[in-house]
């Protein structure tokens, strides 16, 4: 049998996602969490800090290597330009769209300033995730197909429009009509494309 403090933790991981997931992140409080998980408020700030390092610490040991993974299933960094793109895009669209909480973390972590602090205690260096990407733009930089920026540049003009269509699916998701498609997504896939070669 694991030892209790085991289970604890990971009830409070698993609670805090569902309570994102089912009610958003603003009404994620300690308390709620506390009974929800059935342990004391004590407990969870024996490991926690306050929200913000619940948050944090969750995003790193629980979701960004199941995202890499998820992202990177069937990308090779000796991927034509299109095709690594449109690979890349598909992945992280059918991870993100599945995973509600993990991309309002996701979201939340590029915003927190905890999380360089997170990264820094962890020793995670840049580029040690999602490293295929980066020798992959790094190559096509090399080949002269797209212009030599840095990769934080190239990373958020491959990813970020991707990032806000998925938010907008979410917007979307209780109202009648959905209008990010695949066929929606296929297309701003194909322009960004297109605006990253030179």
């Amino acid at each position: 049998m694991r030892p209790r403090n085991f289970d604890k933790e990971d009830a409070i991981r698993e609670m805090t996602l569902k309570i994102i997931a089912e009610e958003g992140l603003e009404n994620l409080t300690m308390q709620k969490l506390a009974k929800a998980a059935n342990i004391s408020p004590r407990t969870i700030y024996i490991k926690y800090e306050n929200k913000e390092d619940l948050l944090i610490k969750i995003f790193v040991e629980e979701i960004l290597e199941f995202y890499e993974t998820a992202v990177l299933w069937g990308f090779s960094e000796t991927m034509d330009f299109a095709g690594g793109v449109q690979k890349l895009w598909q992945n992280t669209a059918f991870y993100l769209m599945s995973n509600r909480p993990s991309f309002v973390l996701m979201q939340y972590g590029k915003s927190s300033p905890l999380l360089n602090k997170v990264f820094q205690e962890k020793n995670i260096q840049q580029g040690q995730y999602f490293g295929p990407i980066h020798r992959w733009l790094q190559r096509h930089i090399e080949a002269g197909l797209i212009r030599d920026l840095p990769m934080e540049v190239h990373r958020a003009f491959l990813l970020s429009p991707l990032l806000d269509l998925v938010n907008e699916y979410f917007e979307y998701s209780d109202r009648p009509v959905q209008i990010i498609t695949p066929k929606v997504m296929a297309e701003c896939c194909e322009m960004v494309i297109k605006g990253m070669l030179k």
